[in-house]
């Protein structure tokens, strides 16, 4: 009964209200920013060099910390599904989601900047919660939006991450029932080791990590292509036509291709959800803008970059998408296809590491939202709690029921959307100003520094007075 409720209210979230808001919202902010994910593109990845401004973590960590988050097993086996269920026109979807979505991931995490507070360790944290209490004046939907959160990051997707992984072995003849709870076990341990080191190991770990295996898994996905070079002429025309198959897209969207490109694109790049914001919080920067910018690539290095590594990785190996294949396995049957088991090992491999990044960045966002929740920075014994169940929630996920698992994620998800997006629409302005600000300053030859008075904040944020 559970899982067929949780399955109602997934379809119809995704088909009636979020392809149109998550659309909506992106096309709105991108006019209303002059297309700043296009315009100031170069001027993101300027950002990121610069040392941190104060004690708290850099511009770069903050964007490992929300790419470990994007960057993970929906990137693999997310796209996969989408493949296998929706037709290979999900991609275009998917990429759609990406490029509209840079301009929300601009706006919420420049919000998440502007209203961020001290942390009592000489650094900052904030996101949605944060700015939907002092900007909207609602501790009601504030706390709603930080339980939902912590429902769907600490339980949700790390639910999914843990069981992808175990996933990621299902192919292997050593498999059995013993596996999801070893695997299970094994992650959680080392969950629990660098989680109960705090923000900064976690920054640490996830500024290593995404940037190898990223890298890795791209140069993989590269060669298969230049391997199989005759196939791309082929599969850039089925991504093109059967995401305009408009008769297969009205006559049954809920499978449709468009549908799971939207659903898997915003599992994937969370543009516009509000988990990103957390992150963007944490960094030192002299302006909001900044970390603003730097957001924005994150959504395009996980969705135009990494989902679109898997999706080609697979179209161009020959193997044909199937529902009995959808996840891991045609991932792995794409490779294996044509490196043999290394293909296998190597997506087992990138699995696990995906799926451990994510968890870790996921952690991330739930650990401010305990404050937030608290009114006041947990105390020792509450941190441990709270570590001691996200641990038991990873080593609980490996062995969880597969559509339950996506659809329970998929929901808390879109309920956290239901929330940030009227917010940032409704709290557009002050990130507009800021932007304003920010490009004066740049014009004038200066590294742009913001005080709040500056857009007519005196007096209404705790950081930038």
């Amino acid at each position: 009964m559970l899982a067929a409720l949780i399955s109602t209210l997934n379809d119809w979230l995704y088909t009636y209200i979020l392809v149109i808001l998550l659309i909506a919202a992106g096309l709105y902010f991108s006019l209303r920013t002059r297309f700043v994910q296009f315009r100031l593109f170069g001027e993101a990845f300027r950002v990121l060099r610069e040392k941190t401004h104060g004690d708290g973590i850099s511009s770069f960590q903050a964007l490992m910390i929300s790419t470990a988050s994007r960057v993970g097993t929906g990137n693999i086996a997310g796209v996969s599904i989408a493949i296998c269920l929706g037709g290979v026109g999900a991609v275009f979807w998917m990429w759609m989601v990406a490029l509209l979505g840079g301009a929300s991931a601009f706006i919420e995490s420049t919000l998440a900047q502007i209203y961020k507070v001290p942390d009592g360790q000489g650094g900052s944290r904030g996101g949605p919660a944060y700015y939907i209490q002092q900007a909207l004046g609602s501790r009601g939907l504030a706390t709603a939006f930080s339980v939902f959160l912590i429902l769907t990051y600490m339980v949700g997707f790390n639910m999914v991450a843990s069981y992808n992984l175990v996933d990621a072995f299902s192919g292997y003849g050593f498999f059995d029932d013993k596996v999801p709870l070893i695997a299970g076990a094994a992650l959680a341990l080392v969950t629990a080791v660098c989680v109960f080191g705090g923000g900064r190991r976690l920054s640490r770990v996830t500024g290593v990590l995404v940037p190898v295996m990223g890298g890795a898994y791209v140069l993989v996905a590269l060669m298969m292509i230049v391997l199989h070079i005759d196939l791309l002429p082929g599969v850039l025309a089925a991504i093109f036509r059967n995401a305009f198959d408009f008769r297969a897209i009205f006559g049954g969207f809920t499978g449709s291709a468009m549908m799971y490109g939207v659903k898997r694109g915003l599992f994937s790049n969370e543009a516009g959800v509000g988990s990103a914001p957390n992150a963007a919080a944490a960094a030192s920067v002299s302006h909001p803008v900044k970390q603003g910018l730097a957001q924005m690539l994150s959504v395009f290095l996980d969705t135009l970059i990494i989902c679109s590594a898997t999706a080609f990785l697979c179209l161009c190996s020959g193997v044909e998408p199937q529902e009995a294949l959808k996840g891991v396995p045609y991932v792995q049957a794409a490779l294996a296809g044509t490196f043999g088991s290394f293909g296998h090992w190597f997506i087992t491999a990138a699995t696990l590491l995906f799926a451990f990044t994510t968890i870790l960045g996921n952690y991330y966002y739930c650990e401010s939202n305990l404050q937030y929740l608290l009114r006041r920075d947990a105390r020792w014994w509450e941190l441990t709690v709270f570590r001691l169940v996200a641990v038991y929630i990873v080593f609980l996920g490996a062995r969880m029921d597969f559509s339950l698992v996506w659809d329970t994620a998929d929901v808390t998800m879109g309920c956290m959307a239901l929330i940030n997006l009227p917010a940032i629409l409704l709290l557009a302005k002050p990130a507009l100003l800021a932007l304003k600000d920010y490009q004066r300053q740049r014009r004038e030859g200066k590294d742009p520094v913001f005080r709040a008075a500056d857009i007519g904040l005196a007096g209404k944020t705790e950081f930038w007075q």
